[in-house]
């Protein structure tokens, strides 16, 4: 089965924000606060998009949601950019796996100092951290599983292109 770029970029995508949202609602759970964690990012949200008016906690969810959704289906198809290019340069798999770790290192970084917020300090770095490693892991699953020639394409870019 043949697989485009925007199939692939969309179906990791949304298994990337499904992983995710599945994640923080299995810790508002715990918690005693189902949804407080998308309504809470949906309140800053639509704070930062303009004044607040009479919203519930429903339309925080839901507008949350749906940019959570696109933002993962942005990253998705830059996943999906980065391995059907490796297909021709293999190469290109060892500077893409850098970046990802250096993003990564980043995204912990800048979660950690935006713990010490009183508007994100609720969520906690590390929960954050954690559901970014899951949704990573579940995109990279699917990508590996549609595409069995990675493990050949990484060798060799990892290898400096001597098989």
């Amino acid at each position: 089965m043949r697989h485009t770029i925007a199939r692939d970029g969309i179906v990791a995508g949304i298994l990337g924000a499904t992983a995710v949202a599945l994640w923080f609602f299995g810790v508002d759970m715990l918690t005693g606060h189902p949804f407080a964690t998308p309504a809470a990012l949906g309140r800053g949200l639509v704070g930062i998009l303009g004044p607040h008016g009479s919203e519930g906690t429903a339309v925080f969810v839901v507008v949350y949601t749906i940019f959570h959704y696109l933002a993962f289906i942005v990253a998705g198809l830059l996943v999906a950019v980065i391995v059907h290019f490796a297909q021709r340069e293999p190469t290109v798999l060892a500077g893409a796996m850098m970046l990802f770790v250096a993003f990564e290192i980043g995204f912990y970084g800048l979660s950690s100092a935006l713990s010490a917020s009183p508007f994100f300090g609720a969520l906690g770095w590390a929960q954050v951290a954690t559901g970014n490693l899951i949704a990573a892991v579940v995109m990279g699953i699917y990508m590996w599983r549609t595409h069995p020639e990675l493990g050949r394409e990484l060798n060799h870019a990892l290898s400096g292109g001597k098989t």
